[in-house]
């Protein structure tokens, strides 16, 4: 397969050159970093160790994912943040159901895997598992986690025509994925503490209250 990683990142200058050096060679023909308008150089160290880089500066993770999708050049396109909160490595491990025809979009469940204690606080914990029973309830889908590590085939992607430009594009890709009838699965992945700094989104409870209502908006608007 032809992979193209993309990596949404909002000044993860401190994370993103361990988290590249973490990437065997050879998983990902090309890696894309989306410098989603850092102010700390998040762009700079990205280039250093490697990476293609993009800039985005309309802040919203939609905008980051969808500056990557188009700078992609692969078949299958995987998505990760650049917090050093998953593990490179494991890529090999979420493209396998595309290879091997048995799935078109693959999500990365934390809950399914080896969780690190403290990795995910109550509050985002709580608000994963609303979301995912409402998800079960309103499309039938079976699923755990709303990971933002995952894999999809580029030519599902571009079908969905993803509008979504907040925290809600990860749901917005699973509920049309479900309506199209494409094949989703889950695969057990490894969580980890962001390498440094505090997230954007588990951060806080403003932060997790702001994405978990996005994430509810996009549910729902599409189940209508």
């Amino acid at each position: 397969m032809d992979v193209s990683l993309i990596i949404p990142a909002l000044n993860e200058a401190a994370c993103i050159g361990p988290l590249l050096a973490e990437l065997p060679a050879g998983l990902a023909r090309q890696v894309i970093v989306v410098d989603n308008g850092s102010t700390d150089g998040t762009g700079d160290v990205a280039r250093a160790a490697g990476a293609q880089v993009v800039v985005e500066p309309r802040r919203g993770y939609g905008f980051a994912c969808a500056a990557g999708v188009a700078a992609a050049q692969g078949n299958v396109l995987v998505f990760m943040d650049g917090d050093g909160s998953f593990v490179p490595g494991e890529l090999a491990g979420l493209v396998e159901p595309i290879a091997g025809d048995q799935a078109d979009l693959v999500l990365g469940s934390r809950m399914l895997g080896n969780m690190a204690a403290g990795a995910m606080p109550p509050h985002q914990l709580a608000g994963n598992k609303l979301v995912a029973g409402l998800l079960r309830l309103l499309y039938g889908l079976r699923v755990t986690d709303l990971g933002p590590f995952r894999a999809i085939r580029r030519d599902l992607l571009l079908q969905l025509d993803m509008q979504e430009r907040t925290y809600g594009w990860p749901v917005e890709m699973m509920v049309k994925t479900a309506r199209r009838g494409a094949r989703l699965v889950e695969k057990p992945i490894t969580y980890r503490p962001r390498l440094a700094g505090r997230s954007k989104v588990g951060g806080t409870l403003r932060g997790t209250a702001l994405a978990t209502y996005r994430i509810f908006q996009v549910t729902f608007r599409y189940a209508r």
